[in-house]
């Protein structure tokens, strides 16, 4: 199991280190990933390495709160840093959303001890991943994996989860399942626990190496003290369900800056001019500089919309409440609903700024329309628009549900 283990603190970044400073080795990483990206996805090869890599670099520390020894990173700076990790490798930038998610877990519902615990844990360099989703039930939203309680408050976990992100690579595997009264928890499980089976089957045609495979569960036994209350966030307002849905949206947009450059960059070494033109190169055609203009506008306006819902998330963090919880959720679905749209066209458009040379499977260029064709399922783009044409039309705050 090649997960990077830690005995003491992974502190690169601290209580002191600045959003730039963060944000310089990001983006050192994301060039260094992106040589190597379009053969992974080809060959499918999992980035153990480059997990490794992030760990060893802090990048899992970024939300731990400064008061804990984090960096406590604001939501508009990581979503900075989710666009650059996924326009590097849009798998290695999807992994650690997650984590991210299960720390705003901890953040909004565990007790001090619990995250005095898991953060510690994450700056000693150990990370999470997920368990959430199920076959079979009636909704996506509906869990029901065994979870039973025991006299001294421990649970048993039994059954299966699918599309569990990250678990390859993980030190903790977070996993949502419901009580007796349907209400959810988080229940924290290492990823090395007896009764616990990680399959590296996911077939997905996109995100090919996030390690989204299915997750068994035997008889494993989960302490009362790893064991977190999810249903309490939304008895208050929140922002929750607005970060978590934030964090997409910058793989979503990260996927339209990857594709935008590489677009770029064979349009001036395959892209040959129109003969009626009389050009040299295709790049200085009219009708081609015209069309870049726009998937370059959507890339930035995806981009904008990004910055912006951060700041409303951040704005709502600092003065929580039900006006600004629900437009913290209503930027991030216009955010959400746009960079979903963003990521399909310009990954779509490209190709046709190129010529038929784009369609080379040596180029691989079709990894970013199938990546963004997959994570753009994850929530439908129509109930963004629901939500935020609700809340601009008639003042109704979007559903506290987790999603939006």
């Amino acid at each position: 199991m090649n997960r990077a283990t830690h005995t003491t603190r992974v502190t690169p970044f601290g209580p002191d280190s600045t959003e730039a400073e963060v944000l310089a080795v990001v983006r050192q990483l994301a060039a260094r990933f992106s040589t190597e990206d379009a053969r992974r996805d080809a060959e499918r090869i999992l980035p153990y390495e480059e997990i490794r890599t992030l760990s060893e670099a802090g990048l899992f520390t970024l939300s731990v709160p400064k008061a804990y020894g984090g960096p406590g990173l604001s939501t508009r700076a990581l979503g900075e840093v989710f666009t650059e990790l996924v326009a590097g490798d849009a798998s290695i930038g999807q992994i650690p959303q997650n984590h991210f998610f299960f720390v705003n877990v901890l953040a909004s519902a565990g007790t001090s001890e619990q995250q005095t615990f898991f953060y510690e844990e994450i700056l000693r360099g150990r990370h999470f991943a997920n368990a959430l989703s199920e076959r079979g039930s009636r909704t996506a939203r509906d869990f029901e994996i065994g979870f039973a309680w025991q006299p001294d408050g421990s649970r048993i976990l039994n059954g299966t989860k699918y599309y569990a992100t990250g678990t390859l690579f993980a030190h903790w595997i977070p996993v949502y399942a419901a009580d007796e009264e349907g209400r959810v928890h988080a229940a924290w499980v290492p990823a090395d626990e007896p009764g616990v089976t990680v399959e590296d089957d996911w077939n997905g045609m996109g995100q090919r190496t996030t390690g989204s495979g299915t997750v068994r569960f035997e008889q494993v036994r989960v302490p009362a003290e790893r064991i977190v209350p999810v249903y309490t966030i939304f008895e208050k307002d929140e922002v929750f369900g607005a970060f978590g849905q934030y964090l997409h949206a910058a793989i979503d947009t990260g996927i339209a800056v990857a594709a935008l450059r590489d677009g770029k960059r064979l349009i001036h070494e395959l892209a040959r001019p129109r003969k009626e033109t009389g050009l040299d190169r295709a790049a200085d055609e009219e009708a081609i500089i015209d069309l870049f203009g726009e998937l370059a506008l959507r890339v930035r306006t995806a981009r904008a919309l990004l910055r912006e819902a951060g700041d409303a998330v951040d704005a709502a963090r600092t003065d929580l409440n039900t006006s600004t919880a629900a437009e913290a959720s209503a930027a991030v679905a216009a955010a959400r609903a746009h960079s979903d749209e963003v990521s399909l066209k310009v990954s779509s458009g490209i190709f046709e700024l190129i010529g038929t040379r784009a369609a080379d499977r040596d180029l691989n260029l079709h990894r970013h329309w199938r990546n963004a064709r997959t994570h753009t399922l994850h929530d439908p783009r129509r109930l963004k628009l629901r939500y935020l044409g609700g809340w601009e039309l008639n003042d109704t705050p979007p559903p506290a549900n987790g999603l939006v």
